[in-house]
């Protein structure tokens, strides 16, 4: 895992410091979106020719890090 988080970075001359893949200027929340709404992985990479099937998974699990380490609240209901 950690060397898949290795391909995101965080650069704040690059989208204002959100993190994004390594190299480029799409975020992982870009990415993690497109996955969300039903993209596959071949349409992101046939979309993006410069991504590699381990930028994706590095996305996710940039996510997944990001999430295990969060607090959440309940939303009122």
């Amino acid at each position: 895992m950690e060397n898949l988080l290795q391909r995101v970075e965080s650069n704040r001359t690059v989208l204002v410091g959100k993190p994004v893949v390594k190299g480029t200027r799409l975020s992982v929340q870009f990415i993690v979106g497109l996955l969300a709404s039903g993209s596959t992985h071949q349409e992101i990479l046939d979309e993006y020719t410069y991504l590699t099937e381990e930028d994706i998974r590095a996305c996710l699990a940039f996510a997944a890090q990001t999430l295990e380490s969060s607090t959440f609240v309940p939303l009122a209901a």
